[in-house]
């Protein structure tokens, strides 16, 4: 495994080096913000990114949106800030998972394991002979059906379908209302932002459970659609 860590202090790199060594995973440090972010852009060969939020020269949660524009690697970050808004921050602007300073070096190996499972499992989510497939789902684009569980789901909205097929194609990403606004109803919507949540409610109703809801509602941003956060719990 190739890990790549923006981090500034030293003591934690040398920590982080000595346990990639015990795994055998490659480890890449920089301190620096804005020689981090260049640098991804120009090798994104990596199969997880560890950013710290505080860096000098730009911020971990900058670093995390300029990466999210052009790569869906995991993303863990690192902080010493622990607040709710401060995680809702974080995710918001792509990271997968978030750990606070002071930390376990084992806590982190164990979430890094976890982060890269997960992404493995949704490379699965991808487009096959006009197929978008998943875990549970199975959507045709061009005929617009949608399997659930190998069952036709036959009561689906045009806009129903619209919805959970552009949440499907990015898993575990948290979308505002208005975000979600923008990509599935388009510019030219000039409805209020609760028609996200009355289609959201219809959608639960007719997929998944209340122990599996598929799609989450992340308290004080919006939604995500993750078929393996109920598995982990």
């Amino acid at each position: 495994m190739k890990i790549l860590v923006f981090e500034d202090n030293e003591s934690v790199c040398s920590m982080l080096e000595m346990f990639f060594l015990k795994e055998q995973y490659e480890g890449k440090f920089i301190h620096d913000g804005k020689e981090a972010l260049e640098f991804f852009l120009e090798n994104q060969e990596w199969d997880i990114v560890i950013v710290d939020w505080m860096l000098p020269s730009m911020e971990g949660v900058t670093i995390c949106r300029r990466i999210r524009e052009v790569s869906s690697v995991p993303i863990i970050m690192l902080t010493a800030k622990d607040s709710e808004s401060d995680q809702v921050l974080g995710l918001e602007m792509g990271a997968d998972d978030y750990v606070t300073k002071p930390f376990s070096p084992l806590t982190l190996m164990a979430r890094i394991k976890a982060v890269t499972r997960r992404y493995q499992k949704d490379t699965q989510h991808n487009v096959e002979q006009n197929f978008l497939i998943s875990e549970h789902f199975k959507i045709s684009k061009e005929t617009r059906e949608v399997r659930y569980n190998g069952h036709l789901l036959s009561n689906l909205t045009p806009k129903e379908f619209d919805l959970l097929y552009y949440l499907i194609s990015n898993p575990r990403q948290v979308f505002t209302r208005e975000q979600l606004l923008d990509r599935v109803w388009g510019y030219q919507f000039y409805g209020d932002e609760r028609t996200v949540d009355v289609h959201i409610k219809r959608l639960r109703n007719k997929i998944g459970t209340k122990e599996q809801p598929f799609i989450h509602t992340i308290w004080g941003v919006g939604y995500k659609f993750d078929e393996m956060e109920d598995k982990e719990k």
